[in-house]
């Protein structure tokens, strides 16, 4: 079969890579979709289980920190478009072990966009989409939403990282002139979440019986977003986003963090059906400087 367009989705074996993977491949059989990922503890190829099988997917190991691997990929595969999703994102690991967020998020962007500047000599019908987070932004206020327009006011080394990654996008489409779009999620959540974000790890601690642990009062305000809808705002953007533009992808969904503790707790009491509340009394109160010492 001859395919259309070579598109490369990096992080793919990931939670939100993985449901971008499927569903490419199953809308776009003309797509030949190689995914690329280092497998680290955030990527498992059982996501891809149901993919394996189509024959217009590839999966490659491979780290995005390594400059000529990257290179190489590029010169062999030619690939017409981008998909970047690959990243180190969770808020806690990073003000553990900020190297790797520098590493991953900042060089390995660097490398692909570097590939992607130094293969393309046609741009047309090209594009790098890199995708990002809402944490660039800092912290939601008790009203109003991010915009498109918002000032980069990130807060913690995972934040910094992605802006950074952001900013190069940026630059490599105004003075290269690569086709680029951007779009920042806020929190996602759904099937394959590996249990350090919150959903997952708040059942998965009810389940083992482990306290379930809530930052300050719990009054941070975040807005959650179904994984499948980003993925069908991932597919819109790709084929119709304006080029060097930013897209806000968004649920309009916001929580307090403890009113969601409370529904997760009350969904799976009533799930084991157990009568009376019981998981919500798991619920421990943790002072914000102990982030440093907690993987959640």
């Amino acid at each position: 079969m001859e395919f259309t367009k070579k598109i490369l989705i990096t992080g793919g074996a990931g939670f939100i890579g993985s449901h971008v993977v499927r569903h490419f491949i199953n809308k776009y059989p003309e797509y030949r979709i190689i995914v690329l990922d280092k497998l680290t503890y955030a990527g498992n190829l059982k996501n891809l289980d149901d993919c394996i099988d189509k024959p217009n997917y590839q999966f490659i190991k491979g780290d995005i920190t390594d400059k000529v691997f990257i290179t190489n990929l590029f010169e062999e595969y030619a690939f017409d478009g981008v998909i970047h999703l690959a990243a180190e994102s969770h808020v806690d690991r990073s003000i553990i072990s900020p190297d790797e967020f520098i590493y991953t998020n900042i060089i390995g962007t660097l490398n692909l966009l570097n590939a992607a500047k130094n293969i393309w000599k046609e741009m047309d019908g090209k594009l790098f989409y890199h995708i990002s987070t809402d944490e660039v932004y800092g912290s939601l206020g008790a009203t109003g939403y991010f915009t498109e327009e918002t000032a980069y006011d990130p807060n913690s080394p995972y934040s910094a990282s992605k802006a950074s990654s952001d900013h190069l996008v940026r630059a490599y489409h105004h003075t290269y002139g690569l086709p680029t779009v951007i779009s920042n999620c806020s929190n996602n959540y759904g099937p394959y979440q590996f249990p350090e974000k919150l959903i997952p790890l708040i059942i998965k601690n009810i389940l083992e019986g482990n306290p379930l642990p809530v930052y300050g009062k719990g009054e941070n305000i975040r807005d959650w977003l179904w994984v499948g809808d980003h993925v069908s705002a991932i597919d819109v953007i790709y084929h119709k986003g304006k080029n060097g533009s930013t897209y806000n992808v968004g649920g309009n969904n916001e929580w307090k963090n403890i009113d969601l503790v409370n529904l997760v707790c009350t969904l799976v009491d009533k799930k084991l059906n157990r009568t009376e509340p019981t998981a919500n009394k798991l619920i421990t109160f943790v002072k914000e400087q102990q982030r440093n010492t907690l993987i959640l």
